[in-house]
């Protein structure tokens, strides 16, 4: 999901003049609140297709979204010297969507036609630099209409003595509450929520936890090249289906959505960038996915950073993506009765995906009201089984 509407400048100079608090010693670093960056990120993301798992792998796919994500950083020192970071990231998304809309077919046009999320999250760390060593918590939560997501995590990083290698860990937990809406035909008054009667019947919920292990190692081969190793594990369980999926049966019976109720996943990737001169970097990245559910994935991504002049740069990239599908996927009307396990969602089966654009990057000679970076970002994405969509972002960083 990407990024909603620009909030205003006023805003952040509020909060520029509210973050000070006085010295009282000089036998330490300083201690005052200083804001370090103040970020927004607002876009627009659009796509259509024929295949919406919400009508049973056919149908449209089309969606819009509009996102905003407000970030602000902050950091000050502690009695013992420690550097002490603070994130807080305040994040909106609004869509509506045509295939959502037949969760409900009968009616013209349904709640679940359109939607809004709200995924505030706060991380603080505590930074030794004479040890090179950091520590990092965070907490994070996720509204939508249909689910409720807590999550919390800590992670370390470890830089060597010459700065030139660092390893990191972070583990990640999360704690999701599924409301099971069913496509309108299957409801009874036993599974919840006939339009219309929300104070009658209230929809049953189901739990599923998520843990995710990432680690990292990155290495300054020379002054031109560095590369970074990537492990990013995670474990599921609970309820992985999606209830509102409508599966066609070979005999034309219907069903929703059944997956297992635990899932693994293995990425393994590496990115490495090179310094070409003053003008170039090259950045590329390789990743390598298999899960117990038999997917199995590869994706290559190269990105070209291009210096015009001093305050103007440009970066083209290309993202090729391959999948071979889970097991138990099946298109309209080719799932067997007899199957433990089923789903007619495109994006569980095999496919390959292109997606490429550009970023226009400028940072102004001159501060404009307090904006040290503009960036635009434009990309286009074309998936083999007719899936495509077009996303257009813009971050000011303040």
């Amino acid at each position: 999901m990407k990024k909603i509407c620009l909030v205003v400048v006023g805003f952040y100079i509020g909060i520029l003049s509210a973050f000070s608090q006085t010295t009282d010693s000089l036998n330490y670093k300083k201690r005052k609140l200083s804001v370090d960056e103040i970020s927004l990120v607002s876009s627009y993301y659009g796509q259509d297709g024929e295949n919406s798992a919400v009508t049973g792998g056919i149908g449209t796919e089309k969606l819009n979204e509009l996102s905003n994500n407000f970030e602000i950083k902050f950091h000050a020192y502690d009695k013992k010297n420690r550097k002490r970071n603070s994130t807080i990231n305040i994040g909106i998304d609004y869509y509506t969507s045509a295939s959502s809309d037949k969760i409900d077919a009968a009616t013209i046009s349904s709640a679940s036609s359109e939607d809004v999320r709200y995924y505030p999250s706060f991380e603080h760390s505590i930074e030794n630099e004479i040890k090179r060593k950091k520590i990092n918590f965070n907490i994070s939560t996720s509204i939508e209409s249909d689910y409720v997501s807590l999550g919390f995590g800590s992670g370390i990083t470890k830089k060597s003595i010459d700065q030139s290698r660092e390893f990191t860990f972070k583990a990640q937990y999360y704690a999701d509450r599924v409301k099971i809406i069913l496509p309108y035909e299957l409801r009874t008054p036993l599974t919840g929520g006939l339009r219309g009667y929300a104070n009658q019947y209230d929809y049953p919920k189901k739990s599923r936890a998520t843990y995710n292990t990432f680690i990292a190692c990155s290495q300054i081969i020379n002054e031109r090249l560095d590369i970074q190793l990537i492990a990013d594990l995670t474990y599921q369980h609970g309820f992985l289906s999606m209830p509102f999926h409508r599966v066609y049966f070979t005999d034309q019976s219907l069903k929703t959505e059944l997956l297992p109720k635990s899932r693994f996943k293995i990425p393994i990737g590496i990115r490495a960038n090179y310094f070409l001169g003053d003008h170039f970097i090259l950045r590329s990245f390789y990743r390598f996915y298999h899960d117990d559910w038999g997917l199995t994935a590869n994706t290559a991504e190269l990105e070209t950073v291009i210096k015009i002049n001093t305050f103007l740069s440009a970066s083209p990239f290309y993202r090729f993506y391959h999948q071979n599908g889970i097991t138990y996927f099946a298109p309209y009307l080719q799932h067997n009765t007899n199957e433990e396990f089923y789903s007619s969602n495109y994006d569980l089966s095999k496919f390959n995906s292109h997606y490429f654009g550009a970023g226009m990057r400028f940072v102004p000679l001159k501060k404009i009201i307090g904006i040290k970076q503009i960036e635009l970002r434009y990309g286009h994405y074309l998936r083999s089984n007719s899936l495509t969509s077009d996303i257009l972002s813009m971050l000011l960083k303040f």
